[in-house]
């Protein structure tokens, strides 16, 4: 009999193929608050039209030129869904677009997300949303859009993907890495939170090396499960280094420490016949890289080029400056390391000193 479907009957719909409309509207209303605390001058608009409006002149700019940045969570998500824990990882996808704003001397505006599903859950949803903006309201950017994709066989059932963009804006004199950096100028170091969103892929087969699971007490962390503090989420260092740029002129140049650690970062931003010299012995590692070296036998070096192994941020100052600029990002209370300085290269972008206290 021509036009009858499979299942017997002729009004095959979209929820029976997967996909939940009702589900998606419901989480647009409950995101809606959150996407509301992160207002700021420039946007003001709700969601739920069809692109996000900012206004750059609102924002107090006189002369901007923009800056944009995207990126992921990566595997790190895994250890989210396996441990069921999904209200930081939003903090992530925030932090790992705004850093790479801020190291160009930029002030996030705004921001959205992508957020894939293979079956919408909204209050799952929620609690991911909800890191976002929190996360945005560490950085100062507004939430003013985004995208949900719920794409049954794409995706296992409370699997999920996130990506993030972001937009920020700089005075077109005040752009970073500067065109004076010499040898001479000092290295300070930043401390991150922990693995920060890098290396997870390494991470989670060590953790299958351990044969310890998601819920097992951390051994690097007194009073945390293991998932919960792997799952830290990565720092934002936006609005303390905003201030310093602001207070200061002694900042050359700034380098987010991600996947590719301190030899593929800290190169990005300096001239050709420079390299950075780092004192390893300066560094205060991280309880947990000590273990995941341990653990899985990790090598110095390749712990140096797959995690920040408890530097998030490098700041390049002036010699005269490196003080001043220490002393605004401790007022901000942040806790400041000096590595070491720039040299002329003969070789390698990074040459290290001293011994790594893995």
């Amino acid at each position: 009999m021509t036009g009858q479907s499979n299942t017997g009957k002729n009004g095959l719909t979209y929820a029976e193929a997967g996909v939940d409309i009702d589900a998606g509207n419901l989480l647009v209303e409950k995101i809606k608050p959150l996407v509301r605390s992160t207002r700021r001058p420039g946007a003001d608009g709700e969601i739920g039209g069809f692109g996000g409006l900012f206004d750059l002149k609102a924002a107090g700019f006189t002369d901007p030129v923009l800056v944009a940045a995207n990126d992921g969570v990566g595997t790190k998500l895994k250890i989210a869904i396996d441990a069921g824990k999904h209200d930081t990882v939003g903090i992530d996808l925030v932090a790992m677009c705004v850093n790479d704003l801020v190291v160009q001397g930029a002030e996030p505006l705004f921001f959205l997300d992508y957020f894939a599903t293979g079956k919408l859950d909204p209050d799952q949803g929620a609690a991911i949303v909800a890191g976002i903006a929190e996360g945005c309201r560490q950085a100062g950017a507004a939430l003013i859009g985004g995208e949900t994709a719920e794409m049954p066989g794409m995706y296992r059932d409370g699997d999920y993907d996130l990506a993030g963009f972001a937009v920020g804006a700089a005075e077109r004199n005040r752009l970073l890495p500067a065109g004076d950096i010499a040898a001479g100028d000092v290295i300070l170091g930043l401390s991150s939170s922990g693995v920060h969103s890098n290396g997870f892929s390494l991470v989670r087969r060590i953790v299958e090396l351990s044969g310890l699971g998601w819920d097992a007490d951390a051994p690097f962390a007194s009073g945390k499960s293991l998932g919960e503090a792997l799952l830290t989420p990565t720092r934002i260092y936006v609005k303390l280094l905003l201030a310093a740029i602001r207070s200061s002129d002694g900042i050359k140049a700034l380098a987010h420490i991600t996947g590719g650690g301190f030899p593929d970062n800290i190169p990005r931003v300096l001239p050709a016949g420079l390299a950075a010299e780092i004192d390893l012995s300066t560094i205060n590692v991280p309880a947990v890289f000590s273990w995941l070296a341990k653990t899985g036998g990790v090598e110095r070096d390749e712990m140096l080029r797959t995690f920040n192994c408890g530097i998030g941020m490098i700041v390049v100052a002036a010699p005269e400056k490196a003080a001043e600029i220490a002393a605004i990002l401790s007022s901000e209370g942040e806790t400041v390391m000096t590595l070491g300085k720039m040299i002329p290269r003969d070789g390698a972008g990074v040459v290290y000193r001293g011994t790594l206290a893995l």
